[in-house]
């Protein structure tokens, strides 16, 4: 979560990523940096100002410059994407949701590994604060471009995540797109990206690449990426509480106390490991080569599994007492096969006071109140809804971000108290949810 600093009083006006926050009695006012993106003949993202959206396009550039670009000039690539959703699956056209998710696709391939970033980098957003990879919107992407039939690309944005990874499995909150590894800051590693890596490779590996030879099998190409996620997560669990260390998590912001969001990640990721052992995914020397006894690895998440309903049941707050929080969707089909006990009740508990006054949902009924929606944690409703035999109520939140996109189609990261999309468009992360919700 790209978390900014806590602003006091009723009214206050601050700079943020090139526009002016600004504070109406309780409710934030924060600017919609574009309404959607495209890439120019030279494979360079490009924005479409808000406002402008038949009238011509501007181009995103790092230091904030701009220039006009024809309409024209883009219909080339244009033509591109379209080939590109073509080639994989898309919703029928009776689908209620087909442009939405035709749509989401779309700003997928557009934002992953335009010209300048290394293959398999997947953007969060086109706007400068948000030009990095996260390996958790990251994860998403993957999963989200192997559901839809680009399953080269899905591999591809894994392998890169693999070469990023630190050799102790460790990964940080985000990277420079370029693919050596280097940072935009020195927020701490975020533990919860390994968790996210292995189910993503799980699911990667489980739909697998039509055509591929054993050199190219994705089992085989992504081992070091399974194993040394695996041998994270087991080096990380503190013998005392069964549990992992504290960690920040998609909330980004310092920890002293565990959040259900490293819980649950930790689960996901034992689990997936467990899987792909059992069916012998990921050959014997490789997990031996990272440390790892795979003969332990079910029963250590089965404890996990346990512990995580003995200590957050049944509520699943964000920390142990405290109030509820979007990562109990975490808990629950597709990020595990099976729903942890009480985790579903917990789920539609949680959404009255994570609710904001547009409809969405706050990521935790202890985030600020200001009056904002997010959009990736209102999906993963839907996703969770979708997931769990719930048709209506995914249906629902997905009629809500498809109503709440801007005026070139995007999803944004937020939308305001009144109905208006904010901040950055699209978010990877919110994109790759609408097509888990409506491809299970």
């Amino acid at each position: 979560m790209r978390r900014r600093g806590r602003l006091a009083g009723l009214l206050v006006l601050a700079l943020v990523s090139g526009g002016a926050l600004v504070w109406q009695g309780s409710h934030r006012q924060v600017p919609l940096h574009q309404d959607g993106v495209t890439r120019d003949a030279w494979g360079e993202l490009v924005a479409v100002a808000p406002g402008r959206a038949a009238d011509g396009w501007l181009p995103l550039s790092t230091d904030g410059q701009t220039r006009p670009v024809e309409v024209s000039v883009l219909s080339a690539r244009a033509a591109g994407r379209q080939a590109w959703l073509a080639s994989g699956w898309q919703p029928s056209v009776s689908a209620p949701h087909r442009d939405l998710v035709r749509s989401a696709l779309e700003d997928l391939h557009l934002l992953t590994a335009p010209t300048g970033a290394a293959p398999g980098a997947v953007l969060a957003g086109a706007s400068p604060a948000w030009r990095f990879v996260w390996p958790r919107d990251a994860s998403f992407a993957a999963v989200a471009l192997a559901r839809s039939g680009h399953e080269e690309d899905a591999l591809a944005v894994l392998l890169l995540l693999q070469d990023l990874q630190a050799t102790d499995g460790s990964l940080q909150a985000r990277y420079v797109p370029l693919g050596d590894g280097s940072v935009p800051d020195e927020r701490p590693a975020q533990e919860d990206g390994p968790g996210w890596a292995l189910w993503a490779a799980r699911e990667v590996i489980d739909i697998g690449m039509p055509g591929a030879t054993p050199e190219d099998d994705p089992a085989r190409s992504l081992a070091p990426l399974v194993t040394r996620s695996t041998a994270r997560l087991l080096d990380r669990l503190d013998p005392q509480t069964g549990l992992p260390r504290p960690s920040p998590d998609y909330w980004e912001r310092p920890e002293e106390e565990l959040t259900l969001g490293i819980a649950a990640t930790s689960l996901m990721g034992l689990e997936a490991a467990a899987d792909l052992h059992a069916r012998g995914a990921v050959a014997e020397r490789e997990w031996q080569a990272a440390g790892v006894d795979p003969a332990t690895l079910t029963p250590t998440a089965a404890a996990v599994r346990e512990r995580i309903v003995d200590e957050f049941g049944p509520s699943f707050p964000r920390h142990l007492g405290g109030r509820p929080d979007a990562a109990v969707t975490f808990l629950l089909p597709p990020f595990v096969d099976e729903a942890v006990p009480g985790a579903e009740l917990a789920r539609r508990r949680s959404q009255a006071p994570q609710r904001r006054p547009a409809g969405g949902l706050a990521p935790g009924a202890g985030w600020r109140n200001d009056g904002v929606s997010w959009t990736p944690e209102t999906a993963l409703q839907a996703v969770a809804a979708a997931h769990t035999g719930r048709d209506e109520e995914a249906r629902e939140w997905l009629d809500w971000l498809d109503e709440h996109r801007t005026d070139a189609g995007a999803l944004p990261e937020k939308v305001l108290h009144d109905g208006d999309p904010a901040a950055v468009a699209p978010l990877a992360w919110t994109a790759a949810l609408v097509v888990l919700a409506t491809r299970p």
